[in-house]
């Protein structure tokens, strides 16, 4: 964080005020602020120390040009008519022989500290071929790379074409690194809900199963991985995230901040869970506002209507934007953080693999998951009476989803964590007698050949050519106290953000 950020944040928090006669509120209200400033001074104190020991903000991160020159096309998709089930080509590059290696120099964002935290369990015992079978319980695929080839050896389908595009993303990984990643072995589950229980792993039945999945929870040890719709979600036609972030981008220049509808904006489908039935609770009605506009999606009449009302790049036009899990974790976080607007995020219970390092009142307002009627027309109010602060956490919510969040570093995301991985394996990879070898030939021309929905996705997002950089250095693991330090920060601006609700409800019913 810049200096100039801390100097604002301390400024916005002392000068906390909700407007009122009450010298009692007002005395309450600098007991506040003061109890608030000694948590931005931990979390600057948290930022500064970690700067020294391998944490770096963005600031730090975008020092070195990233800018790369017009890569040629070393290895385009080849879909000979007459040849489109084609073994994979024997042409691919094996040694990856970067142009620029000084780009190497260049530091990963630091979420990418919480691969070693998702690895920890492993870290004493290492990874046994009996751990990673048990794993295969759930699993919807084995993955192996030999060589810097990749099998696959399928046990379920997945839902729609998570799997596909899962997989797909795998082999573009090792067309932009090639021959870079060690061999190694996994079993991956593309189902929502992480399922390794850490409870049934303590003390001498420790030694739990390795299984990827896309988001993880407090009681779970599953390893978190990208999910598939970077490279696009062909069933509701949204795009490949490179393109997806470049409309956000233009998006975000339609309308001003200041010119947004200054209300609360959610469009999803509700009967994936509860929590999202009880938002619609929320929404505004004759008797009464909760200054809130919410729009249920029905997927089946957008595909009739070819999804004209499903562009995410077209919704940024609120100040406000809710984030609600679905069933687990949702897709939507990222098109919904990406926005300007203020992410109003409503208390989650699982993360994927970059929302932990994001940090309330920096970059999104916390909502509670129990009262959210009351909790987002207080967000709103606060919003549109401290407009400029409210429009400061929407820009850093998108700069942070923009800058460190780009396909770049997805892909050096996912190189790092598969070679933590393979450091930990006790056994050497071998392919299974029942996997196929899959290239993107394989894959992208089959699809094309038998009309599968989604292959111009899967063409968009092709890596023609291998990166003319190395990998960004993977930052070394978190110092136990400062991350104990980092999350106890984020826990007491969250629950700072309900006290302050609570006075204000407490206070309004008094007055009346």
């Amino acid at each position: 964080m810049k200096r100039n950020t801390q100097r604002n944040l301390y400024n916005w928090f002392n000068g906390w005020s909700w407007q009122s006669k009450s010298k009692a509120k007002k005395t309450t209200t600098l007991i506040f602020s003061i109890f608030l400033l000694v948590a931005v001074l931990v979390l600057a104190r948290w930022i500064d120390s970690s700067s020294l020991s391998g944490v770096y903000s963005s600031n730090q991160i975008l020092r070195i040009s990233t800018k790369a020159p017009k890569r040629p096309e070393i290895f385009p998709l080849n879909c000979a008519k007459g040849n489109e089930t084609q073994v994979c080509p024997r042409t691919y590059p094996t040694t990856h022989n970067p142009t620029n290696p000084n780009h190497s120099s260049l530091s990963c964002p630091s979420y990418f500290r919480w691969i070693h935290e998702d690895l920890r369990p492993w870290k004493e015992t290492g990874i046994t071929r009996g751990m990673v079978e048990r794993a295969r319980t759930t699993a919807n695929f084995r993955l192996v790379i030999v060589n810097g080839k990749a099998y696959i050896e399928k046990y379920r389908k997945s839902i729609q074409t998570r799997d596909g595009f899962t997989q797909w993303g795998i082999l573009q990984l090792l067309r932009i690194y090639p021959g870079r990643l060690p061999d190694l072995e996994l079993m991956f589950d593309c189902d929502d809900r992480p399922v390794v229980r850490l409870d049934n792993f303590r003390g001498p039945n420790a030694g739990p199963p390795p299984l990827f999945r896309y988001c993880g929870d407090d009681s779970t040890l599953d390893i978190v991985f990208p999910d598939w719709s970077f490279w696009g979600w062909a069933e509701i036609n949204i795009k490949p995230w490179s393109y997806v972030l470049e409309d956000i981008k233009e998006g975000n220049k339609k309308t001003k901040w200041k010119d947004r509808v200054p209300y609360a904006y959610w469009r999803g489908n509700p009967h994936v869970a509860p929590t999202r039935k009880d938002l619609l609770k929320c929404n505004a009605s004759h008797q009464f506002d909760w200054n809130t506009r919410l729009y249920v999606q029905d997927w089946v009449e957008q595909s009739k209507q070819g999804f004209k009302d499903s562009d995410v790049g077209d919704q940024c036009t609120h100040r406000y934007k809710i984030y609600v899990e679905g069933w687990a974790w949702s897709v939507s976080e990222k098109y919904i953080m990406a926005c300007d607007s203020m992410s109003l995020y409503i208390r989650p219970h699982f993360y994927d693999f970059f929302i932990r390092e994001m940090v309330p009142l920096q970059h999104y307002w916390p909502i509670r998951d129990t009262s959210k009627c009351t909790s987002l027309k207080f967000a709103v109010e606060w919003g549109n009476n401290h407009t400029h602060q409210a429009e400061g956490i929407g820009k850093e919510s998108s700069k942070f989803i923009q800058e460190n969040l780009k396909m770049e570093y997805v892909y050096d995301y996912m190189f790092h964590l598969l070679n933590e991985y393979s450091k930990l394996l006790k056994f050497k990879p071998n392919i299974p007698p029942g996997a196929v070898e899959l290239c993107s030939e394989t894959m992208g021309c089959n699809a094309a050949a038998n009309g599968v929905n989604g292959n111009k996705f899967m063409v968009d997002s092709l890596v023609k050519s291998p990166s003319h950089t190395l990998p960004c250095n993977l930052p070394p693991p978190y110092d136990p106290q400062l991350l104990h330090d980092f999350l106890e920060t984020k826990s007491n601006l969250t629950r700072q953000v309900e006290i302050w609700e609570d006075e204000h409800w407490q206070n309004l019913s008094k007055n009346q």
